[in-house]
């Protein structure tokens, strides 16, 4: 009886620890499919937000205009970024309401970068500064189209603001004289900066530039700031070599003081719209234009392109000679003969022109 006894408590037991380790497996088959799970959702969140998501080696720029288009900013880092997988990207713009929170700008995407730090910098407005410059500028519209491709406004916003002469007048200047607004330099501005906001900033630096060390120069001179501009755009299109410049601009300020014409080629250039011409001829000094200077005494109604720093600077610091005329050096090195009579410039000119006529330049 007690061996029976024995029996049926063992296999009691038995059948407890089986109902036990059933339960068990039960238990561990739950946690298993839990912690798998949590791995899974972990993985997907760091693809989707933490991981390196842009196949780049340099730092690119991608840019949101004012239609704010999502698909267009996809397509910029399919392309320009070379995004791993727009897909994610996608999905954790669409679950922090990205689309509907567009802010316009030029944005940075960085190697390594995630998706969800570029999402933050997307949605907060942080954008990358654009270092605005403008060089070798002739034209209201060459300056209109710089402008345009470097930042958000359109070549026509800025054609508006130049042709305004109500605008222009409100900032001191007239359409013929706005580029001399315009200091070149580099510039940090944010790229969607309205064309406006633009013209005001430039207004600033103007101010800035013409300080009262310049203002007294110019003063002694007997010129504007903007007339000093002027004189410096033909020196810059008269000579190549810069340390002819304060020479070329006192020979244009003698003639300005005794009342010659200046006689300038680079503005019958600009007169006639053709930038490439190597020879003027008679005919072509007969255009009928405020910017003949063979007809018109004094200077222009503005500047012929914008002048650069070092030309400005040179003007406000002329050399102080007697040369009254000059002559390209017929070698065709950019620089000049300078004479303070006529018959030494006629010998002058003799020999450019033999060469001229020599390399067949019509």
């Amino acid at each position: 009886m007690e061996i029976f006894q024995k029996k049926v408590l063992f296999l009691c037991r038995q059948i407890e620890e089986l109902k036990m380790m059933t339960k068990h497996k039960g238990l561990l088959a739950v946690v298993v499919a839990v912690a798998l799970f949590i791995a899974i959702a972990v993985c997907w969140g760091f693809m989707l937000a933490l991981a390196p998501n842009f196949k780049i080696q340099k730092t690119v720029y991608v840019y949101v205009d004012e239609a704010k288009d999502f698909s267009a900013l996809c397509a910029q880092l399919d392309s320009t970024a070379h995004c791993r997988h727009l897909s994610s990207f996608k999905q954790l713009a669409s679950l922090m309401h990205y689309p509907s929170k567009m802010h316009t700008g030029r944005y940075a995407v960085r190697a390594g970068m995630s998706n969800l730090k570029l999402l933050n910098d997307l949605r907060g407005g942080h954008q990358a500064v654009v270092k605005l410059s403008f060089n070798n500028i002739r034209t209201n519209k060459d300056l209109a189209d710089c402008l345009s491709k470097q930042l958000m406004p359109s070549e026509e916003e800025f054609m508006r603001l130049f042709n305004d002469s109500v605008y222009c007048d409100s900032l001191g200047f007239t359409p013929a004289t706005i580029g001399a607004l315009f200091i070149p330099n580099t510039y940090e501005v944010y790229w969607n900066i309205s064309s406006r906001k633009l013209m005001n900033r430039m207004k600033k630096e103007y101010t800035a530039f013409w300080n009262g060390t310049r203002l007294n120069k110019a003063r002694e001179i007997g010129f504007t700031p903007v007339e000093i501009s002027t004189l410096a755009s033909i020196v810059e299109e008269e000579t190549a070599a810069y340390d002819e410049y304060s020479l070329v601009a006192g020979v244009y300020i003698n003639r300005i003081h005794t009342g010659m014409p200046l006689q300038a080629d680079p503005t019958i250039k600009f007169a006639l719209g053709d930038f490439s011409l190597r020879r003027i001829l008679f005919e072509h000094l007969q255009v009928d234009s405020p910017y003949n200077t063979y007809k018109n005494v004094g200077l222009p109604p503005g500047p012929i392109r914008i002048p650069t720093i070092r030309g400005i600077d040179a003007v406000l610091n002329y050399v102080h000679h007697n040369y009254l005329y000059m002559c390209a050096k017929e070698d065709f090195s950019g620089r000049h003969y300078y004479a303070a009579t006529m018959n030494e410039h006629v010998k002058n000119a003799a020999r450019y022109r033999e060469e001229l006529n020599r390399r067949g330049i019509q």
